[in-house]
C-alpha cells in the first residue's frame, strides 16, 4: 500500500471514529494535518499571523462539517479545500497592505521536503544548467510570483510547492480537471514572461 494510501486509510478511520463520537480523533487530525495546512496557507498569505488565524479557522469549520462529511473526496482534499476558500477570503488584506516582505525562495518546500523553492521554479525553465541560482535571481522569482494574478500564483503553489495531483488541485478549486491543466500552463508561462530575460 503506497502512502497516499495509508494516509488516505488512517483519515478514513479517524473520520468514522469522531462520527462515532470519538473526539479525540480530531484531535489526531489537526496533529496530522496543522504543519501542511499552515505551510500552504502561509505560501498564500505571507504572513505569519494571517495563516495562524486561518489555520485555526479551516479547522474550526472542519470540525464543525465534519459530520456532514460524506467521503466523497480525500479528507486531505477536503480540508485544503477549506483552508485555499479562507486564504482566498484574506487575499485582499495582504494586498491592501502592500507589504514589502517577500517569500524567501531559498526557504526548503516543506517540513519532509528540503528542496529549496527556488529549485521548484528553476526546474520550469528549458536548460536550468544555464542559470546560477543566486540571491539576485532568488528574488526576482519572488518578484515575479507576487506580480502574478491570485489564480495563477494559488494553482502554481498547490501544484509545485504542495505537489497536489491534477485531481486534487480539480477538487480543491472546485475547477476541471482540463481547466487546472490550462490554468497552470497559462501561470507558468506568465511566470516566464515576468522573469523576462532571466527564462531566456
Amino acid at each position: 500500500m503506497s502512502t497516499k494510501a495509508q494516509d488516505v486509510a488512517l483519515d478514513q478511520m479517524l473520520v468514522s471514529r469522531f462520527k462515532n463520537g470519538d473526539h479525540s480523533a480530531f484531535d489526531e487530525m489537526v496533529s496530522r494535518y496543522w504543519d501542511r495546512i499552515y505551510a500552504m496557507v502561509h505560501q498564500l498569505l505571507r504572513n505569519p499571523q494571517d495563516a495562524e488565524e486561518v489555520t485555526q479557522d479551516a479547522f474550526i469549520r472542519a470540525h464543525r462539517g465534519l459530520e456532514n462529511f460524506r467521503g466523497e473526496s480525500a479528507f486531505s482534499t477536503w480540508l485544503y479545500q477549506i483552508a485555499t476558500n479562507l486564504a482566498r477570503n484574506r487575499y485582499w488584506y495582504w494586498w491592501r497592505r502592500k507589504r514589502d516582505k517577500t517569500v524567501s525562495f531559498d526557504q526548503p518546500v516543506g517540513d519532509d521536503n528540503d528542496t529549496p523553492l527556488a529549485d521548484i521554479f528553476v526546474a520550469e525553465v528549458d536548460t536550468p544548467d544555464d542559470i546560477a541560482v543566486n540571491q539576485e535571481f532568488v528574488d526576482q522569482i519572488a518578484v515575479a510570483m507576487e506580480r502574478l494574478n491570485t489564480k495563477h500564483r494559488e494553482i502554481l503553489i498547490l501544484r509545485n510547492i504542495k505537489n497536489l495531483s491534477y485531481e486534487e488541485i480539480a477538487e480543491v478549486l472546485g475547477i476541471s480537471v482540463g481547466t487546472v491543466k490550462s490554468r497552470i500552463a497559462r501561470a507558468r508561462e506568465n511566470l516566464k514572461a515576468k522573469m523576462g530575460a532571466e527564462f531566456k
